[in-house]
């Protein structure tokens, strides 16, 4: 090696029984690398250079992946069978990858026969160790030839299997020449960063071999490892067969072998278990539920889960490392006590931030297990002091604790408090590797329902946010909607709904759909739903409204279509102007003898389609019938002829019901229990009530400045009739002023005075000059300027429209309540 070290760093090596009077000798030279946070090679000791063929030069700075050939290295068959028995991991294209990637928390040893330039096959034996503290080391690994492993007169040693372990303990005879002669291999090390290493590794366990023949042969470092560190290693080898999910043979060779395979595979099941029994759904509450009783009473008598805020709440994933003020929730707790013993110390539903000095804060800080034996007085002390004057000293004292992290993508999300019953078994280093499994799979499964129920919740929001709030009442109509999702994971479509206030009373009804699902149609959905509410403000006729849709759509692009039904309502005339493009047709049903059609009308191009003229036919209607309007995602069923679905829609939309409300849930039920609707749904109802002749009161009047006058005598006598005294000054003063505007600028001799009664007052004054009024600002000594903003001060609501041949310019007052 480096400084002196060329013949590279060697371990002596024992083979035998029991003691090391029947020992076989034997010494391999290692090859060390130091990987660093960056995943470079920080050293490169000449045994890795004569293992692995690349040069230090070559090697440090460089990538350890790109240099270490682990990729699709893969044991030989008799490897295998070194799995958990032999205490290996025999397959280095996993675990050291693993390890090299940052993703290992514990020591991992492994065996693979990989080709090397210039060497052909050669049989590799190697430890990783994982390297915490402020360096910028993070991983050690030390390999080895198996080929050169010999006995010291120079004979092969014949065994049958060869398997790299670790002895696990730290009070051997030779530990302080192992912390000298380390060093000695680092030399690129400083004196603090080799004893900082050699105290991990020390911590960790040393690498040792393990031969097989018949039975197993200890084989042990030259300076010799008492027999009574053997269960413990079994222990720590058994954890890590947990930890990594392997197979357990059925051979074991002795009575604590049997042991330590049914502890392994009693684990593995147990995990395999929880496994299936966590995650059943998306549903973050029911999925802390599952995790928590998962684990009482098999794995523990106690288990408390919190989350973090963010979590628990449904938003986004959580920023940075937890601190002293991050608030946890405790979302259950889960016992073998007699019921409600811990529910008033420990209740579901409280938020708490925990101190540095818990084990709490050491595993959410951390992101690892914390072990603690045996809960002492003065512990259970400290954390009862978190509870205020709740004494939850009783509870916790004598019990065993782990605490364990609930991690997804290397964030802390929660933790879990694990307690056992003093008369209970303790928590171990294996029940520690067992339950950073568990935490791990649980955590998965937790991120998971929480992205859900995050993106359930943005998904909602979005959708609310581009329905319209529809008021159920209109002028001479009632109004109810319904919106169903596709599906439960893409809540965001392309199907709308909306209802628009018209001059003269009446309302426009539209349902599109744009073709698609997402946030790109929903996006374009949005956009098509502001163009209609605008044109339909401006009083276009369906027809012509559609083209200008269909305009629009051609400018935004051609990647989306949409379907769109418009529908204007005049419950004066009581009769129905449609257009359609490309939707499916409206239901009509008739409150005479409750028969219900389709409408037969023409079909036209869907919007986007472009130079594709669109026609609009008028339908005559009761007071008291029904129009019915829906997305295909209703009647449209795969493999099924849409036709069946439009027959069940008239069906069901003839039943009769109680209420809008409950027509419309006659209807969902009734095609929306088929099965297999993937595909959004928007309904929309309207019962036309309309207003009877009796509430309305028109006039025509001269182009002469004398008809203000009669206009004004008309209204008070009109409001007298109808008992709305209470508003004759105001309405006449108002009307006044509007036909006198129509008079100065009338172009003809029509001019057209309506007074309409319904859930307000609305006065309209007709002129044939298409030039639409604007609110300016008078000056003291102007003569005119001032009527649109009496209007303005006066009336509820005001407005302007163009018609056919000129303009409607009209005013609503609030009705005055009438006395019981």
């Amino acid at each position: 090696m480096d400084r002196g070290t060329d013949t590279g760093a060697t371990t002596g090596l024992v083979a035998g029984d029991e003691t090391p009077e029947h020992a076989a000798v034997g010494r391999i030279p290692l090859a060390v690398v130091v990987v660093d946070r960056a995943g470079l090679v920080s050293h490169w000791s000449s045994g890795a250079r004569r293992l692995f063929g690349t040069t230090k030069d070559e090697a440090v700075g460089h990538p350890a992946l790109d240099l270490l050939p682990v990729s699709g290295a893969l044991p030989d068959e008799d490897d295998i069978l070194l799995r958990v028995a032999d205490g290996a991991y025999d397959v280095l294209g996993h675990d050291l990858e693993t390890s090299l990637d940052g993703q290992l928390s514990y020591p991992a040893a492994g065996r693979a026969r990989l080709t090397v330039p210039g060497r052909g096959r050669i049989d590799v034996l190697w430890w990783a160790y994982p390297l915490v503290g402020p360096g910028r080391e993070r991983l050690l690994v030390l390999a080895a030839d198996a080929e050169t492993l010999r006995r010291e007169d120079g004979a092969d040693v014949a065994v049958e299997r060869i398997a790299p372990g670790f002895a696990l303990h730290t009070d051997f005879p030779g530990a302080e020449e192992l912390a000298r002669r380390l060093p000695e291999i680092l030399p690129s090390m400083s004196v603090g960063e080799g004893a900082r290493i050699v105290a991990q590794v020390l911590e960790l366990g040393y690498p040792v071999l393990e031969f097989s023949q018949n039975n197993r042969v200890p084989v042990t470092p030259d300076w010799g490892v008492p027999r009574r560190a053997g269960r413990r290693a079994r222990r720590e080898r058994a954890a890590r067969a947990v930890a990594q999910g392997l197979t357990v043979p059925e051979d074991a060779p002795d009575e604590g072998e049997d042991l330590e395979h049914a502890a392994v595979r009693e684990r593995l099941e147990f995990l395999n278990e929880v496994s299936g029994r966590i995650g059943t759904s998306l549903d973050l509450s029911r999925t802390i539920v599952e995790v928590s009783r998962a684990v009482v009473p098999r794995f523990t008598d106690v288990a408390g889960t919190y989350l973090r805020e963010q979590v628990v709440a449904g938003e986004g994933f959580p920023d940075g490392v937890p601190d002293t003020t991050t608030m946890w929730h405790r979302v259950a707790v889960e016992h073998t006590d007699e019921p409600g013993r811990w529910d008033d110390v420990v209740p579901v539903g409280e938020a708490m931030p925990f101190p540095a000095h818990t084990p709490f804060f050491q595993c959410m800080t951390t992101g690892e297990p914390v072990l603690v034996p045996r809960i002492t007085e003065q512990m259970g002390h400290a954390i009862a002091a978190q509870f205020e004057k709740r004494d939850i000293r009783p509870l916790i004292t004598g019990r065993s604790m782990l605490v364990v992290p609930l991690k997804a993508r290397n964030v802390v999300l929660g933790f879990m408090i694990l307690l056992r019953h003093p008369e209970r078994e303790v928590f171990d280093d294996m029940d520690r590797v067992t339950g950073a499994e568990l935490a791990a799979r649980a955590g998965l499964v937790l991120d998971n329902a929480r992205m859900y129920t995050y993106q359930e919740n943005v998904a909602e929001t979005l959708q609310d946010s581009m329905l319209p709030q529809i008021e159920a009442h209109m002028t001479g109509c009632d109004i109810a909607t319904r919106y169903l999702p596709g599906t439960l994971l893409g809540r965001v479509g392309g199907d709308w709904f909306d209802s628009v206030k018209l001059p003269g009373a009446r309302t426009a009804l539209v349902v599109g759909d744009v073709m698609g699902h997402g946030l790109n149609s929903a996006a374009m959905m949005g956009q098509l739903r502001t163009a209609v509410q605008t044109m339909a403000a401006l009083d276009l006729p369906p027809a012509q409204l559609l083209r200008n849709l269909d305009d629009l759509a051609q400018r935004l692009g051609e990647h989306y279509l949409a379907t769109c039904l418009y529908a204007v309502y005049d419950p004066i005339a009581s009769e129905l102007h449609l257009a359609n493009a490309g939707h499916i047709p409206p239901v009509l049903v008739r409150a005479a003898d409750g028969r219900s059609e389709l409408l037969d009308l023409p079909t036209g191009a869907p919007i986007g389609v472009g130079g594709v003229a669109f026609e609009a036919v008028r339908v005559r209607v009761e007071p008291g019938d029904r129009l019915v309007m829906c997305t295909d995602g209703l009647v449209e069923m795969r493999g099924e002829d849409i036709g069946v679905g439009l027959a069940t829609l008239c069906e069901s939309a003839a039943h009769p019901a109680a209420s809008m409300d409950d027509a419309c849930d006659t209807i969902i039920r009734a095609l929306n229990t088929r099965g297999g609707r993937k595909d959004d749904v928007a309904l929309l109802m309207a019962r036309l009530s309309g207003i009877e002749p009796e509430d309305v009161a028109e006039w025509r009047l001269a182009p002469d400045p004398v008809e203000a006058a009669r206009a004004r005598a008309a209204v008070r006598e009109q409001l007298s009739v109808w008992g709305l005294d209470a508003l004759t000054d105001t309405t006449a003063l108002l009307a006044g002023e509007l036909v006198t505007n129509a008079v100065r600028h009338a172009r003809g001799r029509r001019i057209e005075l309506r007074l309409v009664r319904g859930d307000t007052l609305l006065c309209e004054v007709y002129d044939d000059d298409p030039t639409l009024p604007t609110l300016l600002s008078a000056a003291p000594t102007d003569e005119f300027g001032r009527g649109l903003r009496v209007l303005t001060a006066l009336a509820r609501e005001w407005g302007t429209s163009r018609t056919g041949a000129g303009k409607t310019v009209w005013f609503e007052l609030t009705l005055p309540r009438r006395r019981a």
